[in-house]
């Protein structure tokens, strides 16, 4: 009954956000207000971790599963891009590569921050 009420808390949060993507006058994910909605729900406490911790949970270990339609859609398309591949190639790893830096630029900058608040804290 708990995972039950984990989907529902979500599957809720999608709907609003469904229902807000109508309403706006431009075009915007309604993938991305769930997200907005979730994390301001989670700040403001409205929403616990643990109201959505298995749910969450499944979906982060199950990851990998949510790829294989978009790859399957991409080789269904070939035909289409197959003019197009190494461009594509490029685009990917250097977005990858660049992903990672900023990353690893964010994460050093996090930690950094986070030592100054610790000696601050003392």
């Amino acid at each position: 009954m708990k995972i039950l009420s984990q989907i529902g808390i979500v599957l809720g949060i999608c709907l609003v956000a469904e229902l807000i993507a109508e309403i706006l006058p431009v075009a915007f994910p309604a993938s991305v207000i769930s997200m907005i909605l979730l994390f301001v729900l989670l700040l403001l406490r409205v929403i616990k971790p643990q109201h959505i911790k298995e749910k969450s949970s499944f979906l982060q270990q199950n990851m990998a599963f949510f790829f294989i339609p978009a790859g399957v859609g991409i080789m269904s398309q070939y035909e289409f891009i197959k003019n197009s591949i190494l461009p594509l190639l490029i685009i990917c790893i250097l977005t990858t590569l660049i992903t990672f830096a900023v990353t690893a630029i964010t994460a050093g900058l996090i930690i950094k921050l986070q030592e100054k608040l610790k000696q601050i804290g003392r």
